[in-house]
């Protein structure tokens, strides 16, 4: 199997009305997980990495065992930069292997934001490979993004950057968050704005960060078993699923992972204390991603069987 960027399967997911997960990885059972529910599934994706997982797992490491895991296991997927800061780090994941990358500019005065995204497409597109980028600005806190606002994307805006730019998605801002603590009353997406960008960018890929539905049950595990995490709260599937059957066409999902893998090692060892195998506590990870990820194909992303 290969590592392929994302430009046919945003395609074929903007004409399906679905949408592709985008799944953050930094080590090997995480990505077997993700790997092995779709290929349970036939679903097309996305593996992410952050700088803070390059710089845990080491950009060459991840790398090759993506490579390898996607051809042991048989599913062909682009692997991504997440949140790419700069255009150093995005030449440096390029030059690495990895076949999409996002230069995240949303920080920055309009302007520069402009110029570092066009800077990294032009290198990019020389590689074949995908660029996304951000325009809006998302609150909340998830690995190295933290932001105390947000700041909706102006669709006339929208326009104007991805024209200028020639970037091949965009991620925006319509009231998801990063983290697992993202509304403190009641969950609201400006499903406006997002039918405003695609009447003015038809066939364009639109891009959903801090989309975790943050399952309940989940946390209530974490908490049982020696967890403190009070007050969780994710996007309603109901309206990430509408998001993908509009022009959302890639949802970027980490903390779900990150919550399912931590119940489920909490509750192992919990229940299993005289066992000191890591593969038995951290396959119990493992599984707990598999059923989650394939939960969020048939549920959220609505992409099976779009390989």
């Amino acid at each position: 199997m290969a590592l392929i960027n994302t430009k046919e399967m945003f395609k074929k997911a903007y004409e399906g009305g679905y949408s592709i997960g985008a799944f953050n990885i930094s080590n090997l059972e995480q990505l077997q997980g993700v790997l092995e529910a779709c290929k349970e599934k036939k679903s097309a994706v996305i593996i992410q990495a952050s700088k803070s997982a390059i710089n845990y797992a080491g950009i060459n490491t991840l790398v090759a065992l993506v490579k390898a895991a996607s051809d042991e296991i048989g599913v062909d997927c682009a692997l991504h930069l997440d949140h790419g800061p700069n255009f150093e780090m995005a030449k440096k994941c390029i030059d690495a292997g990895f076949t999409s990358v996002m230069i995240d500019g949303s920080h920055l005065d309009y302007e520069e934001n402009v110029a570092i995204t066009k800077q990294v497409v032009e290198y990019a597109h020389k590689f074949n490979v995908s660029v996304e980028a951000e325009l809006g600005v998302l609150a909340g806190t998830e690995d190295d993004v933290t932001s105390d606002v947000h700041k909706y994307t102006d669709p006339e805006q929208a326009v104007d950057f991805v024209n200028r730019t020639g970037v091949d998605s965009l991620a925006i801002a319509i009231g998801t968050s990063h983290g697992a603590f993202k509304f403190k009353g009641e969950a609201k997406l400006r499903f406006d704005i997002l039918e405003e960008i695609q009447s003015k960018l038809p066939g364009f890929p639109i891009v959903l960060h801090g989309a975790s539905a943050v399952d309940q049950k989940a946390v209530a595990t974490c908490n049982e078993f020696g967890g403190d995490i009070a007050g969780a709260k994710g996007v309603p599937v109901e309206m990430l699923r509408k998001a993908s059957s509009m022009a959302v066409c890639k949802i970027n999902m980490d903390t779900d992972l990150r919550l399912c893998m931590t119940a489920a090692l909490r509750k192992f060892l919990a229940e299993n204390p005289t066992v000191f195998d890591p593969r038995k506590y951290i396959g119990a990870g493992r599984d707990a991603i598999q059923a989650v990820v394939e939960s969020k194909i048939e549920d959220v992303l609505g992409s099976a069987n779009s390989l």
